[in-house]
């Protein structure tokens, strides 16, 4: 392996790896993963895991990387560049997975798992292995997982309307806290309230209220989670990053634009500054 010196670190932003797949229209996936750790004043590293094709409509198809090339990405970025924090999105594939968690525990980096079971306009974007993979891999060495109430519910396994509150017991019952978002909860929009719930050690710690936005949108659990690791990477605490990133996103949620003729996309320009 050769060895490259390290940069001064007050000569760089934080380098978080992102570890996603291609959404060619913008909206979620690596490119707002880019554009919401920039925003948060952290480096974005990006390591491919899935090429997509998707618009602002739906997902269609989904081609993962082969396995020995995202680590060797992963790898390579490594021998170079001190990372501060890894952030995973959609994951294409159980071995990705296994292998990541191994990697991240290796490196003991703060993870902060976003676990992309399905695309906005519904279609599933990861089979049952990569499901099971992140619940008895990536979980275990997470310092944060941020499901929608759909992805938890498929996560712990239960139905569609089982208790939320339940799930997020269960998956907390570990290391890592658990954000659940609560937009899906209500998709006729018949609550003007959207309630995120906060839960570590198998036990609520907070509930956070939110107006609800009008539109549908898409990429915005890529933008809470990576706002989230952009911060934990310059170092906030899990609860405050947690609740800086909701304020962050809902912002750019509130600003968000139609490029097409489906789901609004996050401006996920920073018009807050961070507390970290």
């Amino acid at each position: 392996m050769p060895h490259y010196p390290q940069p001064n670190p007050a000569d760089v932003r934080p380098p978080v790896l992102c570890c996603s797949g291609l959404d060619p229209s913008g909206g979620a996936g690596l490119q707002a993963d880019i554009e919401a750790v920039f925003a948060l004043d952290a480096h974005a590293l990006v390591a491919l895991t899935a090429t997509t094709i998707q618009n602002t409509h739906n997902a269609y198809r989904v081609d993962a990387v082969p396995d020995t090339l995202f680590q060797t990405a992963i790898e390579t970025l490594a021998e170079d560049i001190a990372i501060r924090a890894i952030k995973t999105g959609l994951i294409g594939s159980a071995g990705q997975a296994r292998w990541l968690a191994t990697f991240a525990q290796r490196q003991a980096l703060p993870l902060v798992t976003d676990p992309v079971l399905k695309a906005g306009g519904g279609a599933r974007l990861a089979d049952d292995p990569v499901a099971g993979a992140i619940v008895d891999a990536l979980l275990p060495v997470s310092r944060l997982l941020t499901p929608n109430a759909a992805e938890a519910r498929l996560l712990c396994g239960e139905a569609a309307d089982a208790d939320i509150v339940r799930c997020g017991q269960r998956l907390s019952d570990g290391p890592a806290w658990v954000l659940i978002t609560g937009a899906d909860e209500a998709a006729d929009h018949e609550d003007e309230t959207v309630f995120n719930q906060l839960f570590r050690d198998g036990q609520r710690v907070a509930r956070y209220p939110w107006p609800r936005l009008p539109h549908r949108y898409h990429g915005s659990g890529c933008t809470l989670a990576s706002a989230c690791a952009a911060l934990i990477a310059r170092g906030a605490e899990t609860q405050a990053a947690v609740e800086q990133a909701q304020q962050y996103t809902w912002n750019s949620l509130e600003h968000a634009f139609r490029p097409g003729t489906g789901q609004h996309v996050p401006d996920r320009r920073r018009r807050t500054p961070p507390n970290a």
